[in-house]
């Protein structure tokens, strides 16, 4: 059976503020943060939460509001050109990360963000540190980075399954399973600190999924012809080694949650809600940030209203 609660203190309803007909309520981003330097036991975090829509209906009109926002904040910050904002989605398999990437970020111009989905390392990636692929894709100043899976996958596939590790050519004294994973997430600790103080923002995502709901969906995407191209026999292996999973999912929330670089537990075992609480998160993040469009200066006012006269002057009405 899925982690379900019938309700969390993350939905409280705020003015009662009807939406064509339903009720709007208040995500509280701050219910599914991970807090910084506690233990991490995801039999506690919820999977499933009392959704905030009452239909599909509201739900569509929900996200489009968020959607909505979330393009207008993004114009904002790509014109302020001030931050860099980096997503990290991690989760089990058939959790819901692709369809919650395009959902959420359906409104966002492509122009200002990429997405970046990290699979196998190359042999040109082996040959250099665990973080340098990803460093490589890390976004620019006034746009949105998305990582689909990340360098979280080196302390967690890896740690599940440490033949990987040995296939790395590191040097053996830096084999040492006892002290490598605290060392990686030391690393991953410094370079998120200092992204953030360089302008970086990075908000990280585990979509929280059940065993039971990812049975479910595995069902779906073999009986449903169109879902087949979803699912393989990888899938089905790695689900084996969900306890393993799940404890190394554990001690890397643990210990990589941090005031600057926060883990959201976000219940996944419904798409719909977890999508809504997923735009929440972004839109309050980019609230937080300082940004204004760039003010222009009277030497620029005064260029700009000379350009102005002359085009008037080029009008049909011109003398």
């Amino acid at each position: 059976m899925p982690n379900s609660v019938k309700a969390i203190g993350a939905w409280k309803a705020e003015g009662e503020t009807s939406i064509s007909g339903g009720v709007k309520l208040k995500i509280d981003s701050s219910d599914f943060c991970v807090p910084t330097g506690k233990r991490v036991n995801l039999e506690k975090w919820p999977t499933l939460v009392k959704p905030s829509y009452k239909s599909k209906k509201a739900y569509g009109k929900l996200l489009q509001k968020q959607v909505q926002e979330l393009s207008s904040l993004q114009r904002l910050h790509y014109a302020s050109d001030r931050y860099a904002v980096l997503l990290i989605f991690q989760a089990m398999d058939a959790a819901g990360k692709d369809g919650a990437i395009r959902h959420v970020m359906s409104g966002v111009n492509p122009q200002g963000c990429q997405v970046f989905s990290f699979k196998h390392p190359s042999a040109t990636e082996l040959d250099h540190d665990f973080l340098w692929r990803t460093t490589q894709a890390l976004p620019e100043r006034g746009r949105i980075g998305i990582f689909n899976r990340s360098y979280y996958e080196e302390v967690l596939i890896v740690r599940v399954h440490p033949e990987i590790l040995h296939e790395q050519r590191l040097p053996d004294g830096l084999l040492d399973e006892k002290t490598i994973w605290q060392e990686r997430y030391r690393s991953i600790v410094d370079l998120e600190s200092h992204l953030h103080r360089n302008g970086t923002r990075i908000i990280k995502f585990f979509l929280h999924l059940s065993q039971e709901e990812q049975r479910r969906r595995f069902l779906d995407r073999i009986d449903e012809p169109e879902k087949n191209w979803k699912f393989s026999l990888a899938d089905i292996e790695e689900r084996k080694f969900w306890k393993q999973y799940t404890q190394a999912y554990e001690a890397c929330l643990a210990a990589t949650s941090t005031k600057t670089a926060p883990w959201y537990v976000v219940p996944a075992d419904d798409k719909e809600n977890a999508r809504l609480i997923i735009a929440q998160i972004i839109v309050d993040t980019f609230k937080s940030l300082d940004m204004r469009y760039p003010e222009t200066d009277a030497k620029r006012r005064k260029e700009l209203l000379a350009i102005r006269r002359e085009l008037v002057e080029e009008g049909p009405d011109a003398g």
